[in-house]
C-alpha cells in the first residue's frame, strides 16, 4: 500500500490543531507538523500524537508549505491547514484509493463554520482545494496569503466524495483581525509586484465584493451570519486597496 505524509502548518492553532490530528489517524502514515514558534499549547497538544514536529521561522504562507512539504518521507503528501479535519466521509474515500493512488492530485470540497455555523453557498461553498497530491508534480505557488499547490501540465487529477470540514472564523474580531493581517499582506506583495491603484478602486472593490457575494453567491441565505461575512470580506478589499495606495504614496509612486 502507497504510503501518505500528513503535513500541517502551525502557529498558535491550540483551539483546533486536536481535530486536525485526529481526523488523519489511520489515513496518514506519517504526520509531519512545522511550527512557527508557537506560545500557546500546540506543542504540546501535538505530543500527544505520534508526529514530527518541527520549529521554522514564518517566511510567508507559501514559502512556510513549500518547506513543510519537503520534510515529507513519502511521495504523496495530503496537506491540511490547523483548523481542518477530514469528515468521516472524506476520510472513507482517501482510504478506499489509497491502495491505488492512480492521479497526480485529489481535490476536496471545503465546508466552512463561521461563528458556529456552516455556511452554505456564499463565495467559500463549496470550496475546491488540492490537498492530496504527488509531492513531484507539482508545486506551492501564488501571491501570499493566497496559496495554492499547482499541479504540472499534463498530470491527472480527481475529487474525491466528502468535506474537508474547516473552522473558518470563531468570533466576528477573529475575522476582523485576520482580514486586517491579510489586507497587509495582499498590500504589500501588490506593491512588490509594481501595481499601482487610484483613489476609487478601493471603494469599487468595496461594492463590488459585498454585491458578488451577498447576491449572485447566496450570501444571504446565510441570514444575519452571511450579511456580516460578507461585509467583512468587502471591508478587507477596500482595506486591501487602501493599503496599496498608501505604501505607494510613500514611495513616490503616485
Amino acid at each position: 500500500m502507497p504510503k501518505i505524509s500528513g503535513v500541517i502548518i502551525t502557529y498558535n492553532e491550540e483551539l483546533y490543531i486536536d481535530k486536525c490530528l485526529a481526523s488523519l489517524r489511520g489515513v496518514a502514515d506519517e504526520i509531519v507538523v512545522v511550527d512557527s514558534l508557537s506560545t500557546d499549547s500546540t506543542e504540546k497538544i501535538c505530543e500527544n500524537y505520534n508526529v514530527r514536529f518541527i520549529k521554522h521561522k514564518f517566511e510567508g504562507l507559501t514559502e512556510q508549505k513549500s518547506f513543510a512539504t519537503s520534510q515529507a518521507k513519502f511521495d504523496y503528501v495530503l496537506s491540511l491547514d490547523a483548523d481542518e479535519a477530514l469528515s468521516d466521509e472524506l476520510k472513507s474515500s482517501i482510504l478506499e484509493i489509497k491502495d491505488n493512488l492512480e492521479s497526480d492530485g485529489y481535490y476536496f470540497y471545503r465546508k466552512n463554520n463561521y461563528c458556529g455555523k456552516w455556511l452554505k453557498r456564499i463565495c467559500l461553498f463549496p470550496d475546491r482545494h488540492l490537498r492530496l497530491f504527488k509531492v513531484s508534480a507539482g508545486k506551492w505557488k501564488g501571491p501570499n496569503p493566497h496559496d495554492r499547490f499547482y499541479l504540472n501540465k499534463g498530470t491527472k487529477s480527481q475529487r474525491l466524495r466528502g468535506y474537508l470540514l474547516h473552522w473558518n472564523y470563531a468570533t466576528i474580531e477573529e475575522h476582523m483581525d485576520r482580514m486586517n493581517l491579510y489586507s497587509t499582506v495582499s498590500a504589500d506583495e501588490l506593491f512588490r509586484a509594481g501595481e499601482k491603484t487610484g483613489p476609487c478602486k478601493g471603494t469599487l472593490h468595496l461594492l463590488w465584493r459585498f454585491f458578488r457575494s451577498y447576491f449572485p453567491e447566496g450570501g444571504f441565505l446565510n441570514g444575519h451570519n452571511g450579511l456580516i461575512f460578507c461585509a467583512i470580506m468587502a471591508w478587507s478589499s477596500f482595506l486591501k486597496y487602501s493599503k496599496l495606495r498608501n505604501l505607494n504614496s510613500a514611495n513616490g509612486k503616485l
